[in-house]
């Protein structure tokens, strides 16, 4: 199923935290917190400035981005569990 987000969404598919600690020490699914950080799979066309123009991406499909913990809404893709959130939501592309 393909997803094109609208306007200035991103569809981000998280990528999983460690399951263990430096010491060895295995985390549980139930202590876990929800990653924060994932890779784009795509974008919408840009921001619609207030004149009218639209304002291009920032990310591009296949970056590594930060995003805020607690923006965004999840929705299931084929199973899977993906995020759209708004440019705005993102925090740094990681290189």
């Amino acid at each position: 199923m393909n997803i094109k987000p609208l306007h200035d969404k991103v569809l981000i598919k998280r990528v999983d935290e460690e399951t263990k600690t430096a010491g060895g020490i295995i985390i549980p699914d139930t202590a876990k917190e929800k990653p924060s950080e994932g890779i784009v799979e795509a974008v919408g066309n840009g921001f619609r400035a207030d004149d009218g123009k639209v304002l291009p991406m920032s990310v591009k499909v296949g970056d590594r981005v930060l995003f805020t913990k607690w923006g965004g809404t999840e929705v299931k893709l084929g199973g899977e569990t993906r995020l759209i959130v708004k440019e705005s939501d993102i925090l740094a592309v990681v290189e």
